[in-house]
């Protein structure tokens, strides 16, 4: 810690099936705190079983934030992650408790903790028309567009991440520039979603720690992933999802039906798949999600992070992570 002041808020971020969840719990047992949910997918009602939400027990052990907080016709962004995120830490440290922020959603790491770009907000017309185009020409095709005005985003994302396509274009159409430079403008242009002024932001979560939860074997991380699936299956994910779809509400487009395991099962159940193929697909976008999680981990760097890397496939990983977290306080 670059400073002797004990901080109001510790992130343990981790890929998928890392051992976030076990290390919190174990944490809340030695220490008083709240848990505050980094998770795009756990704050959807319903979405149980496939997003590996903490069970009732867990949550009845100690306090969680930001779990079954949503519907799944609705969406939840970086910014309002921010304002949610930064009310609950003062919160939380207002009932003389250390607010534990855990999860794998890298973007609300780094939104928390650098701010948030000033960008255009969402334009519906604009949206309408990329659906529309990407109807029409699949999104890979909708990619190579936005490799030609922002091959920086572009280049960082899969030829059907049709969320994160459609948003980077929708600002470039928006805004004629292109995400990206959002992305760089500089630290003194950066604001806090929700709060007063940057620098309170700034002041209520400085130097906040981060415990970089990162496997050095990454068959240790494929075979946790493996066996995980295999543990939602018997859980009852595909009567889970199969309930999601039987809501006429509810569509592959939204956000929500496009979370690991939910839209593999979705296309199974539609008969695109059989069910061993759906059981592969569904374990191979998990590993790709953990890849690009990893990625995220290995971005965050300092002076902007204080970072603390821990190899989650050791077997002292809990109790070094134990051992650090009482050395801050």
């Amino acid at each position: 810690m670059a400073s002797s002041a004990k901080p109001k808020a510790i992130c343990i971020a981790g890929p998928t099936a890392s051992g976030k969840s076990a290390l919190s719990m174990q944490v809340a047992q030695d220490i008083p705190c709240e848990i505050i949910s980094v998770d795009s997918a756990l704050v959807y009602r319903g979405m149980d079983i496939g997003t590996a939400k903490p069970s009732r027990e867990e949550q009845a052990l100690v306090p969680h934030h930001l779990i079954d907080i949503l519907d799944p016709t609705q969406s939840y962004s970086a910014a309002q992650f921010v304002q949610d995120a930064t009310r609950l830490i003062a919160e939380i440290n207002a009932r003389g408790k250390l607010a534990l922020l855990v999860g794998g959603t890298m973007l609300y790491f780094k939104a928390l903790i650098e701010g948030m770009d000033a960008m255009p907000a969402a334009t519906p017309e604009i949206r309408a028309q990329i659906d529309e185009e990407a109807a029409r020409l699949g999104w890979p095709a909708m990619h190579a567009q936005l490799a030609l005005v922002d091959a920086i985003t572009a280049a960082r994302l899969s030829p059907n991440d049709s969320q994160r396509i459609q948003r980077a274009l929708e600002v470039y159409r928006a805004s004629g520039q292109p995400l990206s430079f959002y992305h760089q403008k500089n630290d003194q242009n950066r604001q806090f979603a929700g709060i007063e002024s940057a620098q309170s932001a700034i002041d209520s979560i400085a130097n906040t720690p981060i415990i970089s939860l990162q496997p050095t074997s990454r068959a240790w991380l494929h075979e946790r992933i493996s066996q995980r699936f295999e543990q939602m299956l018997q859980a009852g994910l595909v009567q889970e999802v199969r309930q999601l779809k039987a809501r006429a509400d509810l569509h592959l487009d939204l956000p929500s039906m496009r979370c690991v395991g939910y839209r593999q099962t979705w296309d199974m159940l539609d008969g695109l798949s059989s069910e061993a193929e759906f059981k592969e697909k569904g374990i191979a976008a998990t590993r790709q999600l953990a890849k690009r999680q990893i990625t995220w981990q290995r971005a965050m760097q300092p002076p902007a992070f204080n970072k603390h890397v821990i190899a989650a496939d050791s077997p002292t990983a809990v109790q070094d992570a134990l051992v650090l977290i009482e050395s801050w306080l």
